[in-house]
């Protein structure tokens, strides 16, 4: 079964860091790319920023909003990823989720975590 564990969300000021973890488990971790995908009160889920799986040398692809001020990487023997953001802007409030690029076939791609809660603000 698989499941994802947001954790380090918080209340920051503007120009402040964070640091988000994403436990998976249910299936094998180094296998798949993994993403963090935000959503923000009233607007789409996106994608924060992707990181391909162990044996695609771990390149990661990030959004146009976030580029330059995060940085995401993983450790395949916790099963973990990771996403640190600096210089936090107000627009970068959301709830931040972390899930495995499964194909669209796969069922296992419709389980999401909690998330965890980022709110940027003064």
């Amino acid at each position: 079964q698989v499941q994802y564990v947001e954790s380090g969300g918080g209340l920051v000021q503007p120009g402040g860091s964070l640091r988000l973890s994403c436990v998976a488990s249910g299936f094998t971790f180094s296998n798949y790319a993994m993403t963090w995908y935000r959503q923000a009160p009233g607007k789409e889920r996106e994608i924060v920023a992707v990181i391909s799986r162990a044996r695609a040398n771990e390149s990661v692809v990030y959004g146009d909003s976030v580029k330059g001020r995060f940085i995401m990487s993983r450790d395949n023997e916790a099963s973990t990823v990771y996403l640190q953001m600096n210089s936090l802007k107000p627009e970068d409030t959301a709830t931040y989720y972390c899930r495995a690029a499964f194909p669209k076939t796969d069922e296992r791609g419709n389980t999401w975590g909690q998330g965890t809660q980022v709110t940027v603000s003064t």
